[in-house]
């Protein structure tokens, strides 16, 4: 997989307190997928921010939140780096990226490499 933003990373991965990993990225910035995949699910948070999931072979899912601007909708397929939305123009600037196997949250750095 590849990074889905620029960035440093400013929250780990800590299963059970943090189900991934926080990227700062500048607002407006460009949130590509991680891998090649269909988009399963578009959701919001309690806030009414977006949430996108996209299934990939097996059973991993990725999970990209504090996004606006969303390009791709449920059920499209996606390519390795295909834009999917942009980090949020309001709040912090920084976008939460998961990796799950089935409904298991496992360590997305197991998986970043480029």
């Amino acid at each position: 997989m590849t990074f889905p933003v620029k960035g440093d990373i400013i929250r780990e991965y800590a299963k059970g307190r943090n189900d991934g990993i926080d990227i700062s990225a500048a607002p407006g910035a460009p949130v590509v997928a991680a891998d090649a995949g269909t988009v399963a699910a578009i959701t919001e948070d309690t806030n009414g921010i977006p949430i996108i999931v996209v299934k990939h072979a097996g059973s991993l899912l990725t999970v990209y939140s504090n996004v606006e601007g969303l390009t791709v909708k449920k059920g499209d397929s996606v390519t390795r780096g295909q834009k999917l939305a942009e980090i949020r123009r309001t709040g912090t600037p920084a976008l939460h990226f998961e990796v799950r196997d089935g409904f298991d949250s496992v360590d997305p750095m197991g998986f970043l490499g480029g």
